[in-house]
């Protein structure tokens, strides 16, 4: 088989594989739901109907797959660069909040420079909360998946005893209430909305900007081709003079940058204003987006808008058939499950293959 032929083909399987891990998640759904005495087809005909079956519903899903697109985006740089990152959630945290800060605390009316500052402030603070782990990775050989972890326990706790204390919102004090929430951002830091009064704004066309500018760097130039071999071949690029634990830290660097990116995103565009559990759960949701992209950044577009739909069509699911929302988590579950196993299963193939030539 010619390299070309060789290429096509594992192009359609990197598509058929995702694919069909949703199908038979699905199928085994539709088995749980029967166990529960649910109807499947009423219960997934709720689940499409909530996510994509109105545009209200199709504004919605969009709302949700934009935080999910750029962590997921940022997973594929980490992911390809040989490390994993699972603190999403705290550097989404840490980025709503730094954006807040400048919002609410920076005397500044013009738009056209508050908004990047915020941007600037999430950027920065997300890349501080991934950078940290990737130069304990890279200096002492610290277990990032240990590390990103426990910053996202430190970034709850530093959320709780802001939004509780210096950044709580004063007329929560004046009223008695102390609602652990800061207060509303001026109108000068909302991003423009893209369809009034829908919360559509411009932070979704940003997400899909910075995909395609992600792809254009990891694989049309140099620090992208570096990255990549890193994750591909860490003693090989270190013999080629690659310094690895250099790019394996950028790598991480990079992706809490664009998690700390998503929580400004949420901030600045649909809540105005940060509260407890703003990550909604969309620094580990990024990561089961990523995975069925094909850790590919265009990938992982349409798969975070599939994504978004599932979280966006769970609650209508629990509304129609009585079903708790965790059955969509559980549905998200297999479809991790399936996908790495068939990708297992796949690299055991290829290495017996190249074995045996």
């Amino acid at each position: 088989m010619s390299i070309k032929a060789q290429r096509f083909l594992n192009g359609m399987i990197d598509i058929v594989i995702p694919l069909l891990a949703t199908a038979i998640a699905l199928i085994l759904g539709a088995f749980m739901l029967i166990a529960f005495r649910k109807n499947p087809l009423e219960a997934y005909a709720a689940l499409v109907s909530g996510a994509f079956g109105s545009s209200r519903a199709l504004i919605q899903t969009t709302l949700k797959a934009t935080p999910l697109l750029l962590v997921g985006t940022g997973i594929c740089i980490a992911f390809r660069g040989g490390v994993t990152n699972i603190g999403g959630e705290g550097q989404i945290i840490v980025g709503a909040l730094s954006s807040a800060a400048v919002a609410l605390y920076i005397p500044i009316e013009s738009r056209w420079l508050l908004i990047p500052l915020c941007f600037l402030a999430a950027i920065l603070s997300g890349a501080v909360w991934g950078g940290i782990p990737g130069v304990l990775k890279a200096r002492l050989g610290v277990n990032e998946i240990l590390t990103t972890v426990m910053m996202n326990s430190i970034a709850v706790y530093l959320s709780n005893f802001l939004l509780r204390g210096p950044m709580i919102d004063p007329r929560e004090i004046e009223m008695g209430t102390r609602a652990s929430q800061t207060a509303l951002l001026p109108e000068s830091a909302f991003l423009t909305r893209l369809a009034p009064p829908t919360q559509l704004n411009t932070g979704s066309i940003l997400a899909v900007l910075l995909a395609v500018v992600i792809y254009v760097m990891m694989w049309k130039t140099t620090i992208g081709y570096r990255i990549r071999a890193v994750g591909l071949n860490p003693a090989a690029s270190r013999y080629g003079g690659i310094q690895v634990p250099v790019y394996q830290a950028l790598a991480i660097t990079m992706a809490g940058a664009l998690s700390g990116m998503a929580g400004a995103v949420e901030v600045l565009g649909v809540q105005h204003r940060v509260f407890e559990n703003i990550s909604g759960g969309y620094g580990f949701n990024g990561i089961v987006a990523a995975l069925f992209g094909n850790l590919h950044p265009l990938g992982t577009i349409p798969a975070s808008f599939l994504f978004g739909g599932l979280m966006v069509g769970g609650n209508k699911l629990q509304r129609t058939v009585q079903v708790n929302s965790s059955f969509v988590d559980t549905l998200l579950g297999l479809v991790v499950l399936i996908v790495v196993a068939a990708k297992v299963v796949s690299a055991n193939r290829s290495k017996r293959r190249a074995k045996n030539a």
